[in-house]
């Protein structure tokens, strides 16, 4: 099985936990495809019908806006009966850009593995990085 794990990552804090979903997805038997978001095309990705998406939260608790947040918006609308996990790092707040994602997908119709995004303050820490191997090895 090929999950797609699609990420934008600024300090490199969201491509570390990028690779250690795949790690999980390589340990479960399952191929693991790491894409930068500006490598992707949003329509190919709606055809699979498990995916991650990872972005670090940027600003006031958003998601990069130059490509991560017109990525989503256009894979938004073909999210229907998809299977995403979502993840990410942040530096402040306490998580809203998350929430706010998961409840954006969860309404555009998509199922989130694990119920929720997975997050990690700064670098990923050993429980972030066990939490997101758990969760690849989930997706297959």
């Amino acid at each position: 099985m090929s999950i797609s794990v699609v990420y934008w990552s600024g300090t490199g804090n969201t491509e570390a936990m990028a690779n250690a979903l795949a790690e999980g997805i390589r340990e479960a038997g399952g191929e693991a495809v790491l894409q930068t978001a500006d490598s992707v095309n949003a329509a190919e990705l709606a055809k699979e019908d498990t995916f991650a998406l990872g972005c670090p939260s940027m600003g006031a608790e958003e998601l990069e806006e130059s490509v991560m947040e017109p990525f989503v918006s256009e894979l938004e609308g073909m999210v229907q009966g998809k299977k995403i996990l979502l993840f990410g790092s942040y530096g402040w707040g306490d998580g809203e850009w998350m929430r706010n994602w998961e409840e954006r997908m969860k309404n555009a119709g998509a199922e989130l593995i694990t119920g929720e995004g997975i997050i990690a303050n700064e670098a990923p820490d050993t429980e972030a990085v066990e939490a997101l191997k758990a969760a690849g090895r989930a997706m297959v």
